[in-house]
């Protein structure tokens, strides 16, 4: 099993989670985060003023998945998050080493 973070920009979602429903992904965890990466944030204007804003708004995507269809979610998520400007996001992909479902208590592959 592998979990499988990703944080994209928050308008593109909706079009990660529609890639990702063909695959068989039943599930996602999605929260709202902020940070930054080579773009080090980016300068606003406001009433006038002009601000530095460190970190820019996120969203985080964490999917467990069986092993065997972890390379085809990461590839959907690249090809649906993907708009070729900076910030696009970033993957990360760590391995399971168990996973219980705490409703029937159903283990690993079974769980997810």
């Amino acid at each position: 099993m592998k979990l499988i973070i990703a944080i994209i920009k928050p308008f593109k979602l909706d079009e990660v989670r529609d890639a990702l429903t063909p695959l068989g992904v039943q599930g996602l965890t999605v929260s709202e985060v902020k940070g930054f990466g080579r773009q080090k944030g980016q300068t606003e204007i406001y009433r006038g003023a002009e601000y530095h804003v460190s970190f820019l708004p996120k969203v985080k995507i964490e999917v467990a998945v069986p092993s065997e269809i972890a390379e085809q979610v990461v590839e959907a998520i690249v090809k649906a998050a993907h708009t070729g400007k900076i910030g696009d996001g970033k993957i990360f992909v760590l391995d399971i080493e168990r996973a219980v479902r705490i409703r029937t208590g159903e283990t690993d592959d079974a769980a997810l």
